[in-house]
Parts: structure tokens; sequence; C-alpha cells
């Protein structure tokens, strides 16, 4: 099974839009709100050195933003 983490923050539409594509195709997925948890948007910032969200890992692939070919393309992969 793979592991997909979707980053989000409460008021972003892009993040809001990861999470509608992977429920609508039924790909189960964890959602961390860094907003809640400054540290773990300052971890994302060390592994991707990106600061905007969303961002999802999917088995350790980083996809930045709403992108849903790249992220059938990495789901498929894997």
């Amino acid at each position: 099974m793979k592991t997909i983490t979707v980053y989000t923050t409460t008021q972003c539409p892009y993040c809001v839009m990861v999470k509608n594509f992977l429920t609508d195709q039924n790909i189960p997925f964890k959602e961390v709100n860094v907003e809640i948890n400054p540290e773990i948007m300052n971890q994302l910032v060390q592994k991707t050195g990106q600061f905007g969200v969303p961002q999802t890992e999917v088995d350790g692939q980083w996809i930045v933003g709403f992108d849903p070919k790249s992220m059938m393309t990495a789901l498929e992969r894997i």
C-alpha cells in the first residue's frame, strides 16, 4: 500500500483541491495541517526547499502544489 501524506493549511484552496482529487480517486491519504504544528513546516522546508502548501509525499516522492498528473504518475510508479 502506498503511503500518501498531504501537508496543508486551513485556508489553502489548492490543499482542498488535492484532498478532493485524492478522495474522488478513492486514494487514501493522511493529512497533516502545518498550521497546527509549525515545526513540521520547518521540516518540510528543509526536505523540499519549498515554503508553500500543499505538498504531497507519495512514498518519498514530493509533489508541490495541485498537480494531478504528477500525483497519478507517482502513484503508478510505486
